[in-house]
């Protein structure tokens, strides 16, 4: 009996899949522990990925494909830092976000003053 092209292609994007899975476990996200004046810290990231994939069949003829991709993204966001007397976190902070939404902001803003006094 002849497998179909589906469970054919599944196999390799479950053993990536798995892969990345496996990696991206706390090791990933926090990084390795580094000491420093009797601190320790640990860098801490986010970290999203995705995934996919499909297949296809000509109705007219025995001709089938298929393709996948993915991507995975990691962006810093702050680091623990663990001495004897106390642990916190300290977060990376970046005025860029907020720049950003203020000028969204302004622009909507002006936007809808002009709409209104028409």
């Amino acid at each position: 009996m002849e497998t179909p092209f589906a469970t054919e292609i599944q196999t390799p994007f479950e053993e990536v899949f798995r892969s990345v899975i496996d990696h991206a476990g706390a090791k990933t996200v926090y990084g390795e522990p580094v000491s420093i004046h009797g601190k320790l810290i640990l860098p801490v990231a986010k970290l999203r990925y995705g995934f996919g994939g499909g297949s296809g069949r000509n109705r007219n003829s025995d001709h089938h494909g298929g393709g996948g991709g993915g991507g995975l993204v990691a962006k810093p966001v702050g680091v623990v830092e663990v001495t004897e007397s106390d642990t916190r976190f300290i977060p990376v902070t970046s005025n860029w976000s907020l720049a950003g939404a203020i000028g969204l902001g302004a622009a909507l803003g002006f936007l809808l003053a002009r709409r209104i006094a028409r």
